[in-house]
């Protein structure tokens, strides 16, 4: 069965704003994130893409411009189901006020029992993007090999999502999993086992390093909900 590469879109403004962005449209790449995207062609350049899947939203598609403009052959193709997570009436707000929602403390630690007013649950999210995950591998095997290897870019808590899936993780453990902006996950499926061979790569390990600002200590152990920056 193909190999999955799991790719979360870059910075985008949303992520430095602060904000929840969801399905809001006209959420671009800021600057870093257009950086990033620019710099994921060299960094994919090994590898032989069969096919590259994208959300539909406009920052994963700004994140595939230029793989695609070094990659003109490169079959694109585009599906709602590994689209961000449907936060409803939570879409837009700023994540320090969504942090005071009683609901907030369920996502972080009952995730399986989350479901988001005027949106969809985190159950749902998951099982969408599994069946995408599921219907690709056999598109992508069929027309390309089991060998083939293909590329998704998508979102934070989708990724995370398809990690926890992978690994035979309970949903309500995927807050654990951190994917940050423009990272590559690979997860190589086989007809018995996924095996999750890359989690959340960048290459760049300064976002490991203590923040200056201080803004690092005391932290709550909180997941940032869509990904953060």
């Amino acid at each position: 069965m193909p190999t999955l590469i799991l790719v979360r879109h870059g910075r985008s403004t949303a992520n430095t704003a602060g904000l929840l962005a969801g399905w809001t449209p006209g959420v671009a790449l800021d600057e870093r994130g257009a950086a990033q995207a620019a710099a994921l062609p060299g960094r994919l350049a090994a590898l032989p893409l069969a096919a590259a899947v994208t959300s539909p939203l406009q920052r994963c598609q700004e994140t595939l411009a230029p793989l695609l403009a070094a990659r003109p052959e490169l079959p694109l193709h585009t599906d709602e189901r590994i689209g961000e997570c449907h936060y409803g009436d939570w879409s837009g707000r700023k994540l320090a006020e969504l942090a005071d929602e009683p609901l907030m403390q369920v996502v972080q630690q009952h995730p399986s029992a989350a479901a988001f007013p005027g949106g969809e649950s985190m159950r749902a999210m998951q099982a969408r993007a599994v069946d995408a995950v599921r219907d690709w591998n056999a598109r992508i095997e069929e027309e390309h090999g089991a060998d083939a290897v293909y590329l998704m870019c998508s979102h934070g808590d989708i990724i995370k999502a398809l990690v926890a899936d992978a690994l035979g993780m309970h949903l309500d453990l995927f807050q654990r999993v951190s994917v940050e902006p423009c990272s590559v996950t690979a997860i190589r499926y086989t007809r018995l086992r996924p095996f999750l061979v890359r989690l959340g790569d960048t290459g760049d390990f300064g976002s490991l390093a203590p923040r200056e600002d201080g803004a690092g200590e005391g932290r709550s152990g909180d997941a940032e909900v869509g990904g953060g920056a």
